[in-house]
């Protein structure tokens, strides 16, 4: 039987709601929950979840079409059932999802909230005069481009911002008489206070204060999947937590002795980060159970040791992997590290290059941050979460109080897999070998 889509009730208030756009185009099959529309009311815009599974088919609402709330504007049908009697046919239109941004054709680059932006509003990239530094599109360049369209006509409503509404509504300005500066000829709420201005309301502009209304970014993308697997993460995994202490004189000394070698020879430097996959990875050898994973009921044990290093982008995260760590030197892993990092920020890492993680470090020290807990990278069985060395009053072996670099480091875990007695000695054994840099060898 075919299921109906109708147009919801998402305010109290609410008679009509404003079709933005469709997710799912006809005669595409859906799943019950997936987004399949988003419409506007006079507050918010809203994803609407299907109310079924079928088929996607007698689309009667348009982008931009004011429609009654209970309104039936779409069915879902069964494979090869047909639309109920009276119902009228899916007219035979363009796709009503967002027409894609034409590639840049000039050299230009776009900011990843420029083009989720024009992506969003089917804004032609090649069209916009570029503002940012070295030829580079920002957001502010797409939403002028918006600004500079003509506002849809969507059967005599007046397309105002819900600040720009009640300004009007305490100020008494018709908003039929204004020119919307917002997106597609929106009427924003500096509008509404520019009319003041010309009429010379000085009274009224003294009652209401300006208000600035929020910065919108699309939750799309990269930064949609890290926040769905986040999620996922922190939800079904069982987390248990250490934190150590670590004195990093042993680190700090060899790494400027290897620096030193590697500055003779015009070899790459070696960073703390390598230094750290390295031990880490040589240590996973006597913990098996810190680079396994959980698949059904089985648990995994990885004969490779992959060690995932987490990279911040502008819009994101990414973890390239630094496969079979264990068996290489620190050269290499350094120009390794080094190369992943570069390319992860430049947009150019390949899929095998973010594939087989057994284990991640996330290492936020260069940002100052002394301890944080992070979420574990599922499937992987745990993640350590590095912090910033720092100098701290500690006392030595005879008690007296003396000056040390100190890191932090919490490792998260999956319960579900490791014991904390499991957990604790692969945090006090690589805590060792962190403080006896010589016994990565051993």
């Amino acid at each position: 039987m075919a299921i109906e889509v109708i147009m919801p009730k998402v305010d109290m208030d609410q008679e009509t709601g404003t079709v933005v756009e469709w997710c799912k185009n006809p005669g595409e099959q859906v799943k019950t929950g997936e987004i399949i529309l988003v419409i506007e009311t006079d507050k918010v815009a809203v994803d609407v979840e299907s109310p079924g599974t079928g088929i996607l088919e007698g689309v009667s609402a348009k982008p931009g079409e004011v429609i009654p709330i209970g309104t039936v504007i779409a069915y879902l049908l069964a494979e090869g059932e047909a639309l109920p009697q009276g119902a009228a046919p899916t007219p035979k239109v363009e796709s009503s999802l967002p027409t894609p941004p034409q590639e840049i054709s000039t050299g230009q680059v776009v900011t990843p909230v420029a083009k989720n932006m024009a992506a969003a509003h089917g804004i032609d990239l090649n069209a916009i005069a570029p503002s940012g530094k070295g030829q580079k599109i920002t957001k502010a360049d797409v939403a002028a481009q918006l600004a500079k369209e003509s506002a849809p006509v969507v059967a005599g409503k007046i397309y105002a911002a819900p600040a720009a509404r009640r300004v009007a509504r305490e100020n008494q300005v018709d908003l039929a008489a204004l020119q919307g500066s917002g997106p597609q000829g929106r009427i924003q709420s500096n509008d509404v206070f520019a009319s003041l201005e010309q009429q010379d309301h000085q009274t009224q502009l003294q009652v209401v204060a300006p208000i600035v209304e929020p910065e919108i970014i699309p939750l799309i993308g990269m930064r949609r999947t890290i926040a769905e697997r986040m999620t996922a993460n922190y939800q079904n995994v069982p987390h248990i937590k250490f934190t150590s202490r670590v004195i990093m004189s042993g680190i700090t000394e060899a790494r400027n002795t290897l620096n030193a070698v590697a500055e003779k020879s015009g070899a790459q430097k070696i960073s703390v980060t390598a230094l750290l996959v390295k031990q880490i990875a040589t240590t996973l050898r006597r913990h098996p159970y810190l680079n396994s994973s959980l698949k059904g009921d089985e648990i995994l044990l990885h004969q490779d040791i992959n060690i995932g290093v987490a990279v911040a982008l502008e819009n994101g995260l990414i973890v390239p992997v630094v496969k079979n760590a264990d068996k290489k030197g620190l050269a290499e892993i350094a120009a390794e590290v080094n190369d992943l990092a570069a390319r992860a920020r430049a947009g150019k890492l390949v899929n095998a290059d973010v594939k087989g993680g057994t284990f991640t470090i996330s290492n936020l020290g260069p940002f100052g941050i002394e301890q944080f807990d992070a979420i574990i990278n599922a499937p992987e069985a745990a993640i350590l979460a590095i912090g910033a060395t720092q100098l701290e009053a500690i006392p030595d072996e005879s008690g007296q109080i003396v000056a040390r670099p100190i890191m932090r480091m919490t490792l998260s875990a999956d319960h579900r897999i490791v014991d904390g007695a499991v957990a604790a000695r692969f945090v006090a054994e690589l805590k060792t070998v962190l403080e006896n840099p010589i016994l990565m060898v051993y």
